[in-house]
């Protein structure tokens, strides 16, 4: 029987099109510190998901999650919900690579 290696899978392709994405998105409409964050922001998830790619559920769980954070946007009709502000994803980012941190270290 021949052992087959499996590339990273259709998962980590996602998430890495969804941050290359919205990156792309937010350099049309972005200057300065707030597209350095942004391009900072996108380096740090695109490091973290080729990291967990072969790791533990809850660690891709985690670095999905930052991802949902990073891509996402909160719209609504109701003007007391702010959108998303990418200080919001850097600290989910944060979070996430923290959590990971742990993780590793036990």
């Amino acid at each position: 029987m021949t052992v087959e290696e499996r590339g990273f899978g259709p998962g980590t392709d996602l998430l890495l099109r969804q941050v290359d994405g919205r990156l792309a998105a937010l350099r049309a409409g972005l200057r300065g510190p707030d597209l350095e964050l942004a391009e900072e922001l996108a380096r740090r998830l695109r490091e973290m998901i080729l990291a967990t790619a072969r790791s533990s559920a809850a660690d891709r769980a985690r670095v999905r999650a930052a991802v949902h954070y990073f891509v996402q946007r909160r719209e609504s009709r109701d003007a007391r919900l702010p959108l998303r502000s990418l200080a919001v994803a850097q600290r989910a980012v944060d979070r996430a690579a923290r959590q990971l941190d742990s993780t590793a270290l036990s």
